[in-house]
């Protein structure tokens, strides 16, 4: 929050220290990052790799509810040995374990690759809004996040997503040729 009031600041000195004909455009990020080609495939990704990482975790626990319901069991636990029951002791450890650690794992997991699809679109939004400035002859483009209050007719977040989704096609392009040579070694 800190980091957008100060660009906020910079945003407004840079206006009101800039000439009159100066021009700026608008761009929302979540928009972009929602409605965007690259963005709605970043999320399918982040949500593929979440059912993945929460399905594991999900087995292991089940796995642990059935052996607790078991160790409750008086007339199952009497039916054991003391061998079988140290066993039975010793796996709920190693599966208490394995769910600390996958719960661990998720929630690392999971936060390098938000960051990851983070910097991903904001990388889209930048080249994409660089190129839209250029073809309007703007002079800045901030985040809607950075502004109280902005005109409509300064919004470009639509002309962003547009480039955005050719420079993902074009990307999808180049990619494609090469990965379907690369699978067929």
């Amino acid at each position: 929050m800190k980091k957008l009031v100060i660009l906020a600041f910079l945003a407004a000195g840079s206006l009101f220290g800039a000439d009159a004909s100066s021009k700026v455009g608008i761009v929302n990020f979540a928009t972009c990052a929602t409605d965007s080609k690259l963005g709605k495939q970043e999320q399918g990704s982040f949500e593929t790799m979440k059912k993945q990482m929460t399905s594991l975790i999900e087995d292991t626990e089940k796995q642990l509810r059935e052996l607790s319901e078991k160790a409750k069991d008086k007339d199952f636990l009497d039916g054991l040995s003391p061998e079988a029951q140290q066993e039975m002791g010793v796996k709920f450890q190693n599966l208490n374990d394995e769910l600390n650690r996958y719960q661990q794992q998720y929630y690392q997991v999971m936060q390098q690759a938000n960051y990851k699809m983070y910097q991903t679109i904001t990388g889209s939004i930048n080249a994409a809004a660089e190129k839209v400035a250029a073809s309007k002859g703007l002079n800045m483009v901030l985040n809607k996040e950075a502004c109280f209050h902005f005109a409509n007719s300064l919004d470009m977040t639509a002309d962003v997503i547009k480039e955005m989704d050719k420079l993902f096609d074009k990307d999808a392009k180049t990619v494609t040729p090469a990965a379907t040579q690369e699978a067929q070694k």
